[in-house]
């Protein structure tokens, strides 16, 4: 079993900057694909990047390509995600996930079997 503890999430202001982390434990992740994804009350949780075991293969939503950055040092058994440019709109929790069923990463938040707790992402207008 793998536990997936999400952190740096906070308030920001439009326009700002955050990092968030995916520190992996119980199991190395370096052979999995991981994801990003993000949810608000009342909604589904949505896609919003992924990456694959060697990092060579990246999805992005397209609400976020050219903004957010997915990546990940298989030697501290972490993943990022870098988010800039941040809107209103991308306040959400933010929760990781790792699919130790296959390399790649997946859109398909049914697909991965590892998530995180989440951490929220406030950004004001």
């Amino acid at each position: 079993q793998v536990q997936l503890v999400e952190s740096g999430g906070g308030l920001v202001e439009a326009g700002g900057s955050l990092t968030l982390s995916c520190a992996a434990s119980g199991r190395t992740v370096s052979r999995y694909g991981m994801g990003w994804f993000r949810q608000v009350p009342g909604k589904e949780r949505d896609f919003v990047a992924s990456i694959s075991w060697d990092s060579r293969i990246t999805y992005y939503a397209d609400s976020v390509k050219g903004r957010f950055t997915i990546s990940r040092d298989n030697a501290k058994n972490t993943m990022y995600l870098q988010m800039a440019r941040l809107k209103p709109e991308d306040t959400a929790v933010y929760y990781c996930a790792a699919d130790t069923t296959a390399r790649l990463g997946t859109v398909v938040a049914g697909l991965y079997d590892n998530w995180g707790q989440g951490t929220q992402v406030t950004v004001s207008s």
